[in-house]
This record gives structure tokens, C-alpha cells and sequence, in this order.
């Protein structure tokens, strides 16, 4: 006879895989008839977008864009001019067992951005892009709690308090956001380039809202009339509501803004103020903390009983550290610059090793800083700068850790060089996983038997090591309470080196 059981359903989705996708992205592209010849190209500055995330059997997939703006000199002299190439991009991941019905979560970004003229009409564009990609799988199960009217057949439950940390919901929401920005300067200046970095600040979820705050951070490259450039650094607040599924309560919530669009144009006609249009993708993951009541092992006092068991493991949160970074390197020119025009990091893959008890997280970034020597003369300053940190990590942990770019990075001359500062953000998540087995179904079959004649109403004897109270109890076909009345004991846990009494079923 099959038992009945009141059951848990616990639902969200697994982690398939988790990875970064490092690849190049060349171009070859002709200077428009309207841009005069190449002398020497100064800088390539972009933006990366994310345009699309699919699912597929086994694959994890996405795509986009980089718009590289090459800056460079012409031939017959004046300022700085500017030409824009786009650079497709796709990256996909293997992610074995995951299917349509999955998700997939992306971040992009630019390692480096380079050119070189081919000839004074035409340039070669490259571009290194980081593409991360996480893919979910949903996931349900269902865990047996607890017997229903056990004592109809003498049915003895062991069951345990369990709490598990896992993934409730991944959700995605699109949205578009705009504002004018007002820059100093000159009447009649160009837009050189314009580059968007949305950070989440803060994240909530009341009931099945989860309410997301952030700012767009916005720096604007501009040529004055008379050739000279300006930047421009402005912050721009945003807040969105995310609709999320039924939950229960608490949770901690990871949000990702990524850039899908940018456009910029004039907003008025002094050429001072720019209408900055952008569409967005949220990005949310939702993790939770859950309570489980487990039944463990079961028997019955009267019948034989057969019992089928599941394996599963719980992950259990070790820690969420976010680590600031703060970098602060000279540049080295040889002379010292006469002033810094521009600014700008790219970030690239984070790698992961192992040191004992702790993981060893490093990662690059490239600073590139645009400046004018005594000269008059426009240069560009790259350099790659390491990014190193520690976080502690149990042995067999399993972790999620993102190297989130800055907001703005500071550039001032000093003596010999550049001096650059920023602050990057290191994200973990840190999650141990740790097996248990619950009963999965249960039947009852003939009467317990009782054995050939004659058997002793009561048994005496020690507990062996590593037997506790349910082990003797399921062994004679008795109860942990008979037990426990038989030797007076209060306790479920026994005395060590001490004869017991044990009733055993007739």
C-alpha cells in the first residue's frame, strides 16, 4: 500500500553555466566623402550594446554592437575629425541541459578599441569584446514533508529543518530613458563622442515588484569652433518597476543595467545643449532564502516497509562581498602634458584561481586619456593596469563574480605623465552546496515479522558507534519514545557506555 504524503514544491531556476566569452572584431571601412584624408589616427573610443539574448538546446547565445568613433588628424591640418564604424558582435556558450525554456543574462564589455589607416581613405577597426554570459534553467521540486494520519499504520518520521539559498526568479525589462544635457563652451560645437555607463544603485522588492534605482553616467567629447575639445560629465538618475512572479518573502536582488541604444543630437540651436536618448536592459536576478521541512527516513511499527529516496543538494549562502577597488596609476609621457581633455576605462575578463581557502580574482583595465602637450598637440595615453583581489572561499564553493566598470575615472598632469584614478567594483556571490537525501515514496507491505519462536519483550543492549536513537528504535520495530521511557531518559541523545533497554515489537 502506497503511502500518502504532504508535499513541498520548491520552484525557480539552476544555473546552467556562467562563463566570458573573449573575442576580436575587426573591420575594414572607407573614410565618408564628406571627411577629408587621414594624416595619423589619435584615439578610438566606444560603446558596446547588447541587442539580443537567446536560449538555445545546449547553447547560450547573444549579440551587438560596438560603435568605435576613430579620432584623427587629416592631412590638411585643423582639428581633430572623427569617423564611426560599427562592429557586429555575436557570442554564444556552450551550456549543457539548457533549453528554450531558458533564460539568458548578458553583460558586454570593450577590452580595447584600436585602428590603423590602411591608407589615408581607409582604416582598419579592431575591437576586443568581453561577452558574459549566464544561462538559467527553470527548475521545480518536490520534497516530501511529512506522512498523512500516520498513526493508522504506526508510521514512524524522521524528519529535519532545512534552509536552502536558491535562485527564485530571473526577470528582464526593457526601457527608455532620456534628458538634456547642458555643456559650456562655444556656440556651433561638435558632438566628437558620447559614452553611457548605467549603474544600478539601489534594488527592493516589495511583494511582486521589485523597484530598481540607478544612474545613467554620461560623458560628452565636444570640438569648439576653433578646434579646441571639451568634456562634459554628467549623472543622470533613473528609477523602474519590474514586474517579478509570486515570491515569498525576503530575497536578495542582483540588477544589471545594459546599454541597447545611444543617440545624441543637438537639443537647441546655441549648439550648448544635447538631447541624450538611450534604451535600456534590466537585468534581475532574484535570490532567496527558504525554509524546508525534509522527512528523512521512515517505518512502520507493524508493517514491512519499502522506501525510495532522492539526492539532492541545497545551496547555502556563504557570502555576498562586494569589494572596492581603487586604482591610482601614472601614466608616463616623458613630459608632463599640458592638460587632460578626456578620460575613459574599459574592463575586461575577470579570471578565477585558487589559493587555499581563498579565490585570487584578476582582472585588466585599460585606461586611455586624451591630453594636449605644450605642442598644442592632441595625444592619446593607454595603459593596461592590473586589478587584483582576494575573497575568502570554502574548498568546493561555488562562485559568481562580475568586475563592474566606473562610474568616472579622474586624469590630472603631473610631473612626467598622467596621473589616473578610479574605483572598480568587485561582485561576488559565494554559494557552498552541500547533498542531502529525502524520502521520495514509501509503500507498506506484509505484517513486520515476528521470526521463528519465542521473542524477548526486551532487548539490552549498547549502542554501537555512530548508531543514535532511530537507528535502535526502526532496527526493533519500536518507537524512539518507548525507548526513551524504558531507560528514563529525557534526552534523544544517549548516554555513552550505558546498557539500554529496548522494547522490541512481539
Amino acid at each position: 500500500m502506497e503511502l500518502e504524503f504532504d508535499r513541498d514544491v520548491m520552484e525557480g531556476y539552476q544555473v546552467i553555466a556562467d562563463d566570458t566569452i573573449c573575442q576580436e572584431e575587426t573591420m575594414e571601412a572607407i573614410v565618408p566623402d564628406a571627411c577629408p584624408d587621414i594624416l595619423h589616427i589619435t584615439a578610438v573610443c566606444g560603446q558596446a550594446f547588447l541587442n539580443q539574448r537567446q536560449a538555445r538546446e545546449g547553447l547560450a547565445w547573444a549579440s551587438g554592437a560596438v560603435r568605435a568613433v576613430v579620432l584623427y588628424r587629416p592631412e590638411e591640418g585643423g582639428g581633430l575629425r572623427r569617423m564611426e564604424v560599427a562592429l557586429p558582435f555575436s557570442a554564444q556558450m556552450e551550456a549543457p541541459g539548457l533549453t528554450e525554456e531558458g533564460a539568458v543574462h548578458a553583460r558586454v564589455r570593450i577590452r580595447s578599441a584600436d585602428a590603423r589607416a590602411l591608407n589615408p581613405r581607409k582604416v582598419l577597426v579592431r575591437a576586443e569584446v568581453a561577452v558574459e554570459l549566464t544561462a538559467f534553467q527553470p527548475w521545480r521540486q518536490e520534497v516530501c514533508q511529512s506522512v498523512r494520519e500516520p498513526e493508522e499504520h504506526g508510521v514512524q518520521q524522521l524528519c529535519r529543518q532545512e534552509e536552502t539559498y536558491h535562485l527564485c526568479a530571473v526577470e528582464e525589462k526593457p526601457f527608455h530613458f532620456g534628458d538634456q544635457i547642458r555643456c559650456g563652451g562655444e556656440e556651433g560645437a561638435q558632438l566628437v563622442c558620447c559614452r553611457v555607463v548605467p549603474v544600478c544603485r539601489e534594488s527592493k522588492r516589495i511583494g511582486s515588484r521589485l523597484i530598481f534605482k540607478g544612474t545613467a553616467e554620461i560623458q560628452l567629447l565636444t570640438q569648439q569652433p576653433g578646434g579646441a575639445l571639451a568634456a562634459f560629465h554628467e549623472s543622470r538618475d533613473f528609477s523602474q518597476v519590474m514586474e517579478l512572479p509570486a515570491l515569498g518573502e525576503g530575497g536578495d536582488c542582483h540588477v544589471s543595467v545594459e546599454v541597447a541604444q545611444l543617440c545624441c543630437q543637438p537639443g537647441g540651436e546655441d549648439g550648448r545643449t544635447w538631447e541624450v536618448d538611450m534604451d535600456l536592459v534590466a537585468q534581475a536576478q532574484v535570490w532567496c532564502r527558504r525554509p524546508l521541512t525534509l522527512l528523512q527516513d521512515l517505518y512502520s511499527t507493524g508493517y514491512d516497509t519499502q522506501v525510495e529516496r532522492e539526492e539532492q543538494r541545497l545551496g547555502r549562502l556563504v557570502e555576498a562581498p562586494v569589494r572596492s577597488l581603487g586604482v591610482r596609476e601614472l601614466l608616463e609621457t616623458g613630459a608632463t602634458p599640458r592638460t587632460v581633455l578626456d578620460s575613459w576605462v574599459t574592463l575586461g575578463q575577470l579570471s578565477r584561481r585558487r589559493e587555499g581557502e581563498q579565490l585570487v580574482l584578476e582582472g585588466e583595465a585599460g585606461v586611455t586619456v586624451l591630453c594636449l602637450d605644450d605642442g598644442e598637440e592632441i595625444q592619446a595615453v593607454q595603459r593596461t593596469i592590473p586589478i587584483n583581489c582576494r575573497v575568502d572561499a570554502p574548498q568546493g564553493a561555488r562562485c559568481f563574480c562580475r568586475l563592474a566598470p566606473p562610474a568616472e575615472v579622474y586624469a590630472a598632469p603631473t610631473a612626467g605623465g598622467v596621473e589616473a584614478r578610479f574605483t572598480a567594483e568587485v561582485e561576488c556571490l559565494i554559494l557552498q552546496e552541500q547533498g542531502t537525501s529525502w524520502v521520495r515514496s514509501a509503500a507498506l507491505g506484509e505484517t513486520r515479522s515476528k521470526g521463528e519462536g519465542e521473542q524477548p519483550s526486551v532487548v539490552l543492549r549498547l549502542a554501537a558507534p555512530g548508531e543514535g536513537l532511530w537507528e535502535l528504535a526502526k532496527a526493533y520495530g519500536t518507537t524512539t519514545q518507548q525507548i526513551l521511557q524504558a531507560n528514563e531518559l529525557e534526552e534523544e541523545e544517549l548516554p555513552s557506555g550505558r546498557m539500554l533497554l529496548i522494547p522490541s515489537a512481539r
